[in-house]
């Protein structure tokens, strides 16, 4: 008996099966592949458009009768986890939940049992929390924690080498290239320029101490919209918080807001209890949670106040220009942050975000690790 040949194997998972006549029907594991990428992308509505349906055929080929059993939820994940390495089977459950909404995969408890736990599945525990009765939702918070726990892990190491010794403005004789000190190298050797040449010879590098004995304390204020678009950045909002909670000379803020504002920093150890809290959707008043956080600031120039949104105001925003060019004034740092996942995909209203900028914001998209070592450098100056 002749082996299939794997190359035409391949392309009739991406043809269908209209390709049959040219590659021949699949047999075997491969059959079963076919069916269930068939199961999910075979509700593609573009295919009824184009007057195919699941299984290659046109509607009027549809026939009554005993046909196979109908395929759950259930069913189609065992046969992905038996059928494809992990990286599709991720790939597949991501589609199952985003693109096609098959909300039983977070929803009903068999499924939750079989999932791969990833951040995908966590935006969608986030969004359809709301659904789950007692039991799934134990079974979810499960999920969140796995989810969580590697983020924080990640998170925790970017954190750690944005802090790790914040450099000072003190000299050091240890010889460290991370502690170069450009600029003051630059001025203790200017006497051995020569023009000819257009060169410093450098005698004597210059190095920054490491240790502090004391650190000035700062905030950092972080208010995070969380409108179901921003579902990716109530995640890692919530992390770095956590990761950042407890640091020496930081004292840490997280809340949240639609049209109301919720102040979630006692919970901000936790959190999974944060995210399971969270209530994704509605409007959004910016111009409210930003005069709430200018409420908490204690010493305005020793205040980072960060403000995560796609910045599409539902409230006034004259009154949130004027709000952050008073905070900017009194010499508070104001960050406008258009994404804050581990991707920094920014998609944001541009005007508004210009206006801030004009005032004295500083706007743009920024990853966890890049915020950490932005508060690190403020902290450390």
């Amino acid at each position: 008996m002749t082996e299939p040949d794997p190359d035409l194997e391949r392309w009739r998972l991406i043809l269908g099966a209209p390709a049959e006549r040219h590659t021949g029907a699949p047999a075997g594991d491969a059959a079963a592949r076919d069916a269930a990428l068939d199961w999910l992308y075979g509700r593609d509505p573009d295919l009824e458009r184009r007057g195919v349906r699941r299984g290659g055929l046109r509607p009027e080929d549809r026939q009554g009768g005993s046909g196979p059993s109908v395929v759950t939820t259930v069913d189609w994940l065992d046969d992905v986890h038996r059928l494809f390495p992990k990286e599709t089977i991720e790939r597949l459950e991501r589609d199952a939940v985003e693109r096609y909404e098959i909300h039983e995969v977070v929803t009903d408890p068999d499924v939750l049992e079989r999932v791969e736990p990833d951040p995908a599945l966590l935006r969608a525990v986030l969004r359809t929390k709301h659904l789950m009765n007692p039991e799934v939702l134990a079974l979810a918070r499960r999920l969140v924690e796995q989810v969580v726990r590697e983020l924080m892990r990640r998170m925790a190491t970017e954190v750690r080498q944005a802090f790790h010794g914040t450099r000072s403005r003190r000299p050091s004789r240890a010889p460290r290239a991370r502690d170069f000190d450009f600029h003051g190298t630059i001025r203790a050797n200017l006497a051995h320029y020569r023009p000819e040449e257009k060169r410093i010879l450098i005698e004597r590098p210059r190095f920054l101490s490491r240790t502090r004995r004391h650190l000035d304390q700062w905030q950092l204020i972080l208010l995070v919209d969380q409108s179901g678009s921003m579902v990716g950045s109530v995640i890692h909002s919530a992390v770095t918080a956590a990761c950042l909670w407890g640091l020496p000379g930081l004292k840490t803020h997280l809340v949240a807001f639609d049209t109301a504002v919720v102040d979630l920093t006692s919970d901000v150890t936790d959190p999974v209890e944060l995210l399971l809290k969270a209530q994704l959707g509605g409007g959004t008043d910016i111009a409210r949670a930003v005069e709430y956080g200018a409420g908490l600031i204690e010493n305005p120039r020793r205040a980072i106040l960060a403000v995560v949104t796609d910045f599409y105001e539902g409230g006034d925003e004259h009154r949130l220009v004027r709000t952050v060019r008073g905070m900017v004034g009194q010499g508070t740092q104001v960050l406008g942050l258009a994404a804050l996942d581990e991707d920094a995909n920014p998609s944001y209203d541009r005007d508004l975000a210009r206006r801030l900028a004009t005032v004295g914001a500083q706007v743009g998209a920024m990853t966890p690790g890049r915020l950490a070592e932005f508060v690190a450098e403020r902290i450390g100056r």
